[in-house]
């Protein structure tokens, strides 16, 4: 199938052949009939992807912010390696479709195929022929709307929510400052709802439409008609509310609304623009500023959005998919007409010339809709399944791997290092979604792409697989591959629970097959290496302190999703893992303290100090924290033993006092990614053991649950409270 892609390195926009997205639970498969292209919201996209990498900065400062931090703690290559495959990756546009259901997942019981839908979400309402959409952004279409008219109802569903914010009433006066697609649909939003409407805009063209579609009064900012207009309409006291649906960096707008706004109204922003309030005004009529997120309560929830997690109707009214219903609704009387909005129609298969015309300038209106073939593509067919043979001998010239998953830390970290790689070939990656592996087959020269992983598990020209999805995956994914007799590396955790490590424990038994490797890269990274070189002349335990500052998360950060186990359960296994192979020996008990008093979650236990016994007498310390300066670099290892101190400096330098000398050694900030990939190829090449035995591995991730439920449970973690390989054998 054909997807609209964006380079926003390049600004290039293109229609990409990639595969059709695979059908999951808690969704359907929908074929496009019409997909909407905002001028305003896409267009704004368009422009910055036309920018140069320092005006892209100028443009947004918030994701500089973040850069430049990621530089104090990451260093500057490992900072650029991500910027750079954050920019030269194909992004999808479109946020706003209506179709035709093909396939509904499991779990969704009011959806059917072959019904008429509205589709809603960036990432998933895609200008694509077919989208993987959760539940919660479907809606069926009422009788008697049309397919280009419903594609509009994610931008109405904005509009509307923009309206509850107000809380205006009838016979109340509202001002829409911004008559673009969203101004002109909110103007008739308003008057449905028996409020009389002041539209104001710099195109004279725009507010002659607002009048035709029942605004009271329009005018330019600087029309003194339009000021005089609003003062007759409201007696002389002002707009009861104004909304702000203008882009761009002028603060013209605010300032205007503050003009026209009567003694304590209230002003809501929908609109992306320059909010420079002036304190004074703004203050002496105590105006009450509100923000409209989007499209309603859930968006930005992936319990809601992903998960299809509904909140109830008796503790919240409008929901994201209730708002698009309404305003479905209201298209079905006719209370709102799009008629007049829809600027042009034009064939899908010409999406890259209206996009090229957006760029230009030469676009004009306000809403484009692509309109799509109605014929469904022929369904993908797969093989069956034939699980392999284990293969524990060396292969046949260059090691063929399959990948599954390619996001920014696999397409930065890992990837680069297995192209280089001349013992490697890259045979094939699959992504949940088709873009993105279409985008790594394009930029990794991966012989084929898809969306099934199950494809590459049964792919017999497959040697090794690289599990790099996300932690909840990881398990079982694990486990599947190396059931299917695959070599298996897996990015870290192995586990984010005691069932998912005992699902892979007892496959390696059942099968046999141990040809295990996880990402717990610092091992690799030479001056670990070169502590592990140190050490190797103490005979005495170690104590070892390795001090992580890993910095507060973004309240967006997919960290957060409980369901994805914590930050902690997905990142302490590679400082485990360090102390561990430091030492040389097995972790025996664990516990593990944490800051925050009150009610355990997720997102609670974060500043942990772990506390780790070895079988060998060594005491290992793991201090994971949170809440410290952002300039402070990210790693700090600390170890003595038998005479000896090292300490280790963000893996830039590493300083060995021994008696009475000092020996310094340094080393480009490097974490051990390029020496984990290729100790794992040649492994699998070689027929050779694995770089890590896989008791090890399972002591790690045994450890690290063990310091989780530590912190849980207050008390002392034995690892013999679980399973060990050798018992199970």
């Amino acid at each position: 199938m054909k997807q609209v892609s964006q380079n926003y390195k390049t600004g290039s926009i293109r229609l990409e052949e990639v595969d059709t997205p695979a059908l999951k639970p808690g969704g359907a498969l929908v074929q496009t009939a019409c997909s909407v292209i905002s001028a305003g919201t896409e267009g704004m996209k368009v422009k910055e992807g036309k920018m140069s990498l320092l005006e892209k900065a100028r443009a947004r400062p918030d994701q500089v912010k973040k850069v430049v931090q990621s530089v104090q703690q990451q260093g500057l290559k490992a900072t650029y390696q991500k910027v750079m495959n954050k920019l030269d990756s194909l992004t999808p546009l479109g946020y706003s479709t209506s179709g035709i259901i093909n396939a509904v997942g499991s779990g969704v019981p009011d959806l059917t195929v072959g019904q008429r839908v509205a589709c809603a979400g960036a990432g998933y309402a895609n200008h694509a022929e077919v989208n993987f959409v959760p539940r919660n952004l479907i809606v069926p279409i009422p009788e008697g709307v049309s397919m280009e008219h419903a594609a509009f109802t994610t931008i109405g569903s904005i509009a509307l929510q923009g309206f509850r914010q107000s809380g205006m009433q009838l016979g109340e006066t509202a001002c829409v400052i911004g008559l673009g697609l969203l101004g002109q649909i909110l103007v008739q939003i308003l008057k449905s709802a028996g409020v009389n409407v002041i539209g104001v805009d710099l195109a004279e063209d725009r507010c002659k439409l607002a009048r035709a579609l029942g605004a009271s009064a329009t005018g330019t900012p600087d029309d003194p008609s339009l000021k005089t207009a609003i003062k007759s309409l409201t007696s002389g006291a002002g707009a009861d509310c104004i909304f702000i649906c203008a882009g761009g960096s002028s603060n013209q707008p605010v300032e205007f609304a503050v003009e026209v706004a009567r003694d304590r109204a209230r002003v809501v922003d929908i609109g992306k623009t320059r909010l420079d309030l002036s304190w004074k005004d703004y203050y002496e009529k105590e105006l009450d500023v509100r923000f409209s997120r989007s499209y309603g309560p859930g968006r930005y929830d992936p319990n809601y959005e992903e998960r299809g997690i509904d909140y109830p109707i008796g503790y919240v009214r409008w929901t994201e998919r209730r708002n698009m219903s309404a305003f479905l609704e209201l298209v079905a009387k006719g209370a709102v007409n799009l008629g007049p909005i829809i600027s042009g129609v034009f064939p899908f298969s010409e999406a890259e010339k209206v996009f090229a015309d957006m760029a230009e300038g030469k676009a004009s209106g306000l809403g484009v809709v692509l309109k799509y073939y109605a014929k469904s593509p022929e369904a993908k067919v797969r093989p069956q399944i034939q699980t392999a043979e284990v293969k524990s001998g060396p292969t046949k010239g260059a090691v063929r791997v399959g990948v599954i998953g390619a996001g920014n830390y696999a397409s930065s970290m890992l990837l680069p290092h297995l192209v280089t790689d001349a013992e490697a070939c890259l045979a094939a990656v699959a992504t949940a979604r088709s873009l993105t592996a279409a985008d790594a087959a394009r930029k990794f020269g991966f012989e084929r792409s898809g969306t099934e992983y199950k494809d590459i598990l049964n792919a017999n020209d497959i040697d090794a697989v690289v599990v790099a999805t996300r932690h909840a995956s990881h398990a079982s994914m694990t486990a599947e591959a190396l059931r299917a007799g695959k070599a298996v590396f897996v990015e870290k955790p192995l586990a984010i629970d005691f069932a998912g490590a005992e699902r892979i424990r007892k496959t390696i038994v059942d099968t046999g097959n141990d040809r295990l490797q996880v990402g717990f890269n610092r091992r690799f990274a030479p001056l670990v290496m070169k502590m592990k070189e140190e050490l190797g002349l103490v005979k005495t335990p170690l104590v070892m302190t390795y001090r992580v500052h890993a910095g507060q998360m973004d309240s967006g950060s997919w960290y957060l999703d409980s369901a994805e186990g914590s930050r902690f359960l997905g990142e302490a296994g590679h400082f485990l893992d360090v102390l561990a192979y430091l030492t040389d020996a097995r972790p025996i008990s664990v516990f593990a303290s944490f800051q925050q008093p009150g009610k355990i979650s997720a997102d609670d236990r974060e500043n942990m100090v772990v506390t780790v016994d070895y079988d060998d007498g060594s005491v290992g310390s793991l201090l994971y924290l949170t809440q410290g300066a952002t300039k402070v670099p990210k790693e700090y290892i600390e170890v003595f033993g038998g005479g000896r101190t090292l300490q280790l400096d963000n893996f830039e330098k590493l300083t060995v006092y021994s008696g009475t000398s000092k020996t310094i050694h340094k080393s480009g900030l490097d974490k051990g990614q390029k020496g984990e990939m290729a100790a794992f190829v040649k492994a699998v090449r070689t027929g050779g053991p694995m770089p890590a035995v896989v008791d090890c591995l399972l002591d790690t991730t045994l450890a690290t649950l063990a310091a989780d439920k530590s912190a849980a449970e207050r008390r002392i973690v034995h690892l013999s409270e679980f399973w060990s390989i050798e018992e199970a054998q």
